[in-house]
């Protein structure tokens, strides 16, 4: 891993809490809470069960070699059958509670990375999203299937164990209660403490060989032309290669935390047999040392995991913080409203000043816009002069540090974000087609348009013809990012889907984007057509001549100048 990366590494690792992401999650999983609360007591029902059929196998044991007979074959087959029963209910149950709460937790997770994505946060790389939605949301399990349970297991145990012993002799009791305190609580608590770099380096270099092999991938185009296909392979091997060691690292760490548990398990069973045999503590006698040593056998195995998942703890409370991160908003995210939309679709800008960082100059500064309803316009101006600025205020992805924007008269912040969204459709220069169907990919605009809607959206964007010739037509697969259709033909797909959405306010960002001369022009031809009566804002760098507006403005200097009437 480079020097750099590690100083980020370093940086992103003091800036996150332990606690605060791990509470979260939590609270993401609060409608699960009767599931995984009863998952919880099965498991602690079945660790007690346990306990007692071991204690009482031990007895069993040694009484059968005295001759004697103190528990019966029929009570040990009630707590083993109860015992295997209860073991596999838990299972069940608890496997089916941690199911559930990590899909509640992909779901929180989309819900805020598109809520995200509206206030500018949909940027991040590809490479470090997969590895948050997969990897790191899948190494939550961990907190509580290898750390709550057995911990609530080890809290059980430990009053048992003691009180147990306690009854054959007192200083046996604090001895073996002691280890196994030092092999459920206190390894754990170093190995936690210890391996939370090395973990949240796991993290760390699992996402970043993910970002260098999708980038790999996704380009390979561009490096088979630059001929960079050593350079890229080894940057992706110096990746893997940073993956490894921290993974080595970490190994060594669970190594070492296995093996002081398994230490504290065998000091415990051995001085459960010095006690036997009276070398070093008081002398018990071999009924009770037999039950008392089956008994430290199984509560040992009981928490054998603590003290390796608390040297994984630094990935799950890692993981949770990089999940969490998704939900974080800038400070220019616009505030959620709470009133539906009015009735006119006339839209005013007044005063509007905007920037998108604190260090960078205004994009939009003390603007002021008119457009009424069914007005239809153009802003022009270079890249970076704000124009897509204004289209991302418009759809409250952002909010203005100054001014207000208005809708039908109404402020578009007091508007509940779904009814703003309902009465504008965006078309954008990148409107992504997904790897489904044509139907599927229209239906996104509107989940109840019929057959008879969506043939017409298609024949309006003119490319019903194409989708006919298709072997399957509206149920023909698209590939990924619509690559089964030609620029041309994918731009009007994009249009019939916005089209469907019958929105009366039409943003159009660069529409035409990747077109040749000629195909751009039939394209614009075509929006002529079909956004008859709706408000149009078409932004641009340039007019081919074939628009038909109502007016043009051109922003300069953050403020909006007329170009021509």
């Amino acid at each position: 891993m480079k020097s750099s990366e590690n100083r980020e590494f370093a940086r992103q690792a003091r800036r996150e809490g332990v606690m605060g992401p791990v509470l979260q999650i939590l609270h993401i999983w609060q409608r699960r809470a009767p599931l995984l609360t009863a998952g919880a007591l099965l498991s602690l029902l079945a660790v007690l069960i346990g306990l007692v059929l071991m204690r009482e196998a031990g007895m069993r044991v040694a009484a059968m070699t005295l001759g004697v007979i103190v528990v019966t074959t029929g009570a040990l087959r009630i707590f083993g059958g109860a015992r295997v029963i209860l073991r596999y209910t838990e299972r069940l149950v608890t496997h089916d509670a941690m199911f559930r709460a990590l899909a509640d937790v992909r779901v929180w997770f989309f819900r805020n990375l598109a809520r995200g994505a509206a206030a500018g946060l949909g940027f991040r790389r590809a490479g470090d999203l997969l590895s948050r939605l997969v990897s790191d949301v899948e190494t939550l399990d961990g907190l509580y299937l290898r750390i709550i349970i057995p911990l609530l297991g080890a809290c059980l145990v430990l009053p048992f164990l003691f009180i147990a012993i306690n009854m054959v002799d007192t200083v046996l009791a604090v001895v073996v209660a002691g280890l196994f305190a030092c092999g459920a609580f206190v390894l754990p608590l170093i190995a936690a403490m210890m391996g939370r770099r090395e973990g949240g380096l796991v993290n760390h270099a699992s996402a970043q060989l993910r970002i260098g092999v999708l980038d790999m991938v996704g380009g390979l185009r561009e490096i088979a032309t630059f001929g960079a296909e050593g350079r890229m392979l080894a940057h992706v091997r110096d990746r893997d290669d940073a993956l490894y060691r921290a993974q080595m690292k970490q190994a060594r760490m669970l190594a070492m935390a296995g093996a002081a548990s398994y230490l504290c398990g065998q000091a415990a069973v051995v001085a459960v047999l010095a006690a036997a045999l009276g070398l070093g503590l008081p002398r018990i006698a071999p009924l009770p040392a037999a039950a008392v040593l089956f008994l430290t056998v199984a509560a040992f195995e009981t928490v054998g995991g603590l003290t390796r998942a608390g040297a994984l703890a630094g990935s799950i409370t890692r993981a949770a913080a990089r999940v969490v991160a998704v939900g974080e908003m800038p400070e220019h995210a616009p505030p959620e409203g709470t009133e539906p939309a009015p009735a006119g679709t006339d839209i005013r800008f007044e005063h509007v000043s905007f920037r998108w960082s604190a260090d960078r100059a205004p994009v939009l500064d003390d603007l002021n816009l008119d457009i009424p309803a069914g007005q239809r316009i153009a802003v022009l101006g270079p890249s970076g002069a704000g124009k897509s600025t204004l289209a991302a205020l418009l759809l409250k992805a952002v909010a203005p540090q100054a001014g207000r924007i208005t809708l039908g008269g109404r402020d578009i912040a007091t508007i509940r974000d779904d009814d703003l969204r309902g009465r504008i459709a965006w078309l954008s220069q990148a409107t992504h087609l997904f790897a489904d169907t044509i139907r599927a990919n229209l239906l996104l605009g509107r989940p109840d348009a019929t057959e008879a809607d969506l043939w017409t959206a298609l024949e309006q964007a003119r490319v019903a013809d194409v989708v006919r010739d298709l072997p399957d037509g509206l149920d023909s697969w698209l590939g990924e990012g619509g690559t089964s259709l030609s620029g041309g033909q994918g731009r009007r797909l994009a249009l019939a889907r916005v089209l469907l959405s019958r929105a009366p306010i039409l943003i159009l960002d660069e529409p035409a984007t990747g077109l040749d001369a000629r195909t751009e022009q039939e394209f614009l031809q075509t929006l002529n057509d079909v956004t008859q009566g709706r408000t149009v804002i078409l932004i641009a760098h340039r007019l081919t001549g074939v628009e038909k507006l109502d007016k043009v403005w051109r922003i300069s200097d953050g403020k909006m100048v007329s170009a021509r009437s």
